[in-house]
């Protein structure tokens, strides 16, 4: 009678504590995890999340890296204009230099590729990531609806990432073209001017709309140099003679001031 008595009491007990880990493992996980992901979703759009097509951007920023003089005028005023401080780290362009490189190795122009197939878009969980339809399908991050997960910084195929963290607000941020620039009174994105096209001293960056090839990796470097670059006194790729400079001077010993090659 005891015996039986005791098997029932370990009977209940087995169910007792089967019933509360059942709970754990089954009730609340399977309560969290479709209110998890049904935000998400929700959030981030049929479209992106899908594998739906996404449509191409309206801008590009192309560059030459060959005219670049590594004075970050492009990175200082990207910065002001979105955030209104002039802050390198808060650049969405980067320029990398190297200094222990020769030209025209030494300096590396990298802004954002607003790609044809946008990674950072697929990735993103909550939508901040997202292509802004309004502003010509430019590849933008929200930062009010962004969580600071870094899925679009670990996505990136580009190195250096093209998409930025902020370490001030604890977000991240990647070129809109300047679609939002609160801290500038022009008018950005496709259509509009870009600060870092506008500033830069050398015209080392300029705004296309076609998409240029991205299936190389320097399918975004230009030749951006025109007759009056070659009259610096500088020689180029072909190695030939420079041109006289204005004011017909005579060229240096050993130059016919021949013009080079195109």
């Amino acid at each position: 009678m005891i015996e039986g008595n005791k098997a029932k009491s370990d009977e209940a007990a087995a169910k007792k504590k089967y019933s509360r880990r059942d709970f754990l493992a089954t009730g609340g996980v399977a309560v969290a995890a479709p209110a998890i992901i049904a935000t998400a979703t929700s959030t981030a759009g049929a479209a992106q999340t899908a594998g739906a097509a996404i449509p191409r951007s309206q801008g590009y920023i192309v560059f030459d890296s060959r005219k670049c003089i590594g004075c970050t005028t492009c990175m200082l005023s990207c910065s002001l204009t979105h955030y209104g401080e002039q802050n390198l780290s808060l650049s969405r362009i980067q320029i990398i230099q190297d200094s222990f490189g020769k030209f025209p190795n030494d300096l590396t122009i990298a802004p954002c590729r607003q790609c044809v197939e946008p990674v950072c878009v697929r990735a993103c969980p909550v939508g901040a990531a997202h292509v802004d339809t309004a502003n010509g399908n430019v590849r933008v991050i929200d930062e009010q609806k962004c969580i600071g997960c870094k899925m679009c910084l670990k996505m990136c195929p580009q190195q250096p990432r093209r998409t930025v963290w902020n370490s001030k607000a604890n977000k991240s941020s990647k070129c809109d073209l300047c679609v939002n620039t609160p801290f500038w009174k022009e008018k950005g994105g496709p259509g509009g001017k870009q600060a870092c096209v506008e500033i830069c001293p050398v015209r080392a960056l300029k705004f296309v709309t076609e998409a240029p090839d991205q299936e190389e990796t320097n399918g975004y470097q230009v030749n951006l140099r025109n007759d009056h670059w070659l009259r610096l006194g500088l020689v180029d790729d072909s190695r030939q003679p420079m041109p006289p400079p204005l004011g017909g001077a005579k060229p240096k010993d050993g130059a016919t001031g021949a013009k080079p090659k195109a």
